[in-house]
């Protein structure tokens, strides 16, 4: 395939992998109160889990995504991963265990851990610096596009039946024959195994995505359980909020190129200060305006924060990010997904009453002020070139 000659049709073909890869977990969050009236024999924390546990096994599979590059070549990679995303996701729609259930999720991880790299990675591999910030806005943009139309599906799907949102996974079809049509089969190279150089030579933006996912996972894992428990929204309007919130990341992941380009010191404030507004409006009680300020907010921060990190890291590691950076910033934001429930509910219920609901978005406001530390901290005199 001459590349050149089909880089719109590459293009769409990489930023269909972006579609997938929100919904490995954020899919089947408005389905989760649903979920967890079904298995009501089992911890809070053992039906997040199932929005959750899937970045576990991302983690390890981009821990040895570099060796990976070496024994397959890219749309092989990328074709096994999204076989193994359908078969895995949409096969939890026949289980009625949730131990199988989880088992099912965490190979789903697999699966996401072997195409999230190559969905920013191939970007700065095909493209050049110059459009990197734009395309790296579209893939933002199309990972949330992916979030509005799972998380539609999954909450209408689960008013019918609660397995019923799996079948969302069934959309990994639509990238598998693009990539057996347009993605070139070729061999990444410059990949090296995770290190502490590595580590140390990004940490500003590895560290970075695991705070942002962590406090971006509070939103899924707990705005469904909150807003049940403080208003009689039902579970599609419940929902309809959770969708508006991945329209306006996608908005804001569309004009991110001319945002980077017009507030090139302050954009790398506007992901922790608007969690932080975010957070603390939803904090303030579960009324429909502070639901949809909240909303709106956090849509925003989470708009800007991934590619902006996405942005500056392919940019530092060149046309090798597939192999080196993307892995890492891959890890640290699965990372991220795993541990937010597992650091917010301890903490919610240690520093606050039992009975406090809205205690988790408490957390994200001070989870917020150690995001908006270390941007300060590691980027003050950063200003985006």
């Amino acid at each position: 395939m001459n590349v050149k000659n089909n880089w719109g049709k590459l293009t769409w073909t990489i930023l269909s992998i972006s579609l997938l890869t929100v919904m490995a977990g954020a899919a089947i969050a408005p389905a989760l109160g649903i979920i967890r009236d079904h298995f009501s024999d089992a911890s809070d924390v053992l039906v997040q889990l199932i929005v959750s546990l899937p970045a576990l096994l991302i983690i390890v599979t981009n821990l040895v995504f570099p060796r990976l590059c070496r024994w397959m070549k890219t749309r092989t990679l990328a074709l096994t991963g999204l076989v193994l995303y359908v078969l895995t996701g949409a096969g939890c729609f026949f289980v009625d265990n949730i131990w199988i259930l989880l088992c099912l999720r965490a190979l789903l991880g697999l699966s996401v851990g072997m195409i999230m790299p190559l969905s920013t990675g191939l970007l700065a591999y095909y493209y050049p610096p110059e459009k990197q910030a734009g395309l790296m806005g579209l893939s933002a943009a199309m990972n949330q596009m992916g979030g509005v139309v799972a998380t539609l599906l999954a909450g209408l799907l689960a008013g019918i039946q609660w397995n019923y949102a799996f079948l969302v996974y069934l959309l990994g079809l639509i990238a598998a024959v693009m990539v057996l049509l347009f993605l070139p089969n070729e061999r990444l190279s410059g990949g090296s195994r995770p290190s502490l150089g590595l580590l140390k030579r990004f940490h500003p933006s590895v560290v970075g995505m695991f705070l942002v996912m962590v406090l971006f996972f509070i939103y899924p894992t707990r705005f469904a359980m909150s807003a049940h428990a403080g208003t009689d929204l039902s579970n599609n309007a419940i929902t309809f909020i959770m969708v508006g919130l991945d329209m306006v990341a996608f908005l804001v992941g569309l004009v991110f190129g001319k945002v980077m380009e017009n507030f090139r010191y302050g954009i790398k404030y506007m992901a922790p200060i608007g969690f932080m507004l975010g957070y603390y409006l939803l904090s303030m009680g579960s009324s429909l305006p502070l639901l949809l300020a909240g909303s709106v907010a956090i849509g925003i921060a989470n708009g800007v924060g991934v590619p902006y990190l996405n942005t500056i890291a392919s940019l530092k590691a060149g046309r090798t990010a597939a192999s080196t950076v993307m892995p890492l910033l891959s890890a640290a934001l699965y990372l991220g997904q795993f541990l937010s429930p597992l650091i917010v509910t301890p903490l919610s219920r240690a520093l606050f009453e039992p009975t406090d609901y809205l205690s988790p978005f408490k957390i994200g406001v001070m989870i917020s002020a150690i995001y908006l530390l270390q941007v300060f901290l590691t980027r003050k005199r950063q200003v985006v070139k």
